[in-house]
């Protein structure tokens, strides 16, 4: 049965690949983004390629804008809610701009907890719904340099495993997708960061630090996470929630 699945950050990255797998499969997805007019844009592509697509211009940074989406969707329903959006800043803790941190905090922690207030009402009446965090192999372990993405995504299994509590009375599960590198924009500027911070080339990034903790040395691609979020939309994944489920190739088996 068609759902109608809510993406943050989806007009690139992990959020667009998820978008059009999920969508090529006969759901309906509402690709929300900072960026309203790449949003529109990455509907019309989705549309020429038979998939049922809208855009919705979202700061999930924005507590206000986070506040009237029910408003926005217009009555329209919400039964997949992918927590995706995200950032990333590499920095030493001494010199990480304040301002920064809780910017990050509030992305990728606040926003997917204020996004889930707002769409599980109608998830509960139902009797469905299905929350998918993407969370990262930072959500398990942790590198230099980036003290707050770390810190937001070990913040989504806490925030999973609570919700999963407050929802064990209806068919509504919360569950962390925990990628290792997927190869994306946000990675692809990474890779410069951590060069310049740890004095190495960005092909010994890639190497050295991004591929040398995982024993299948490999990027994940969108389409694995995707697949992922697909068996924990169906009915087999009805008892499934409070997890997280790592695609890491290895990487915390060390």
């Amino acid at each position: 049965m068609s759902k109608t699945i809510f993406i943050t950050g989806g007009a690139s990255g992990i959020g667009l690949g998820v978008a059009k797998y999920l969508g090529q499969q006969g759901h309906h997805i509402i690709i929300a983004d900072l960026h309203g007019e790449a949003a529109q844009e990455t509907c019309l592509n989705l549309a020429k390629e038979g998939i049922s697509a809208q855009a919705v211009q979202l700061d999930v940074g924005n507590i206000a804008q986070i506040g009237q989406i029910n408003t926005v969707l217009n009555g329209q329903k919400v039964d997949v809610l992918i927590n995706n959006a995200g950032i990333q800043h590499v920095s030493k803790l001494e010199d990480f701009p304040p301002e920064k941190w809780q910017l990050l905090i509030n992305i990728m922690l606040v926003g997917p907890a204020l996004l889930t207030q707002q769409f599980l009402p109608h998830m509960r009446e139902q009797n469905y719904g299905r929350i998918i965090n993407v969370g990262s192999v930072h959500s398990l372990v942790a590198s230099p340099f980036k003290s707050a993405y770390v810190a937001a995504k070990h913040g989504l299994l806490g925030f999973a495993k609570t919700i999963a509590l407050e929802t064990g009375d209806c068919d509504v599960t919360i569950n962390t997708l925990c990628p290792a590198y997927v190869k994306t924009p946000l990675v692809e500027k990474q890779i410069a960061a951590q060069a310049l911070e740890h004095g190495l080339s960005e092909e010994d990034v890639v190497h050295k630090i991004m591929l040398e903790p995982m024993p299948k040395k490999a990027f994940i691609d969108p389409s694995e996470l995707a697949q992922t979020a697909e068996f924990l939309m169906s009915s087999a994944a009805k008892n499934i929630t409070a997890q997280t489920l790592v695609l890491d190739g290895g990487w915390t088996a060390r």
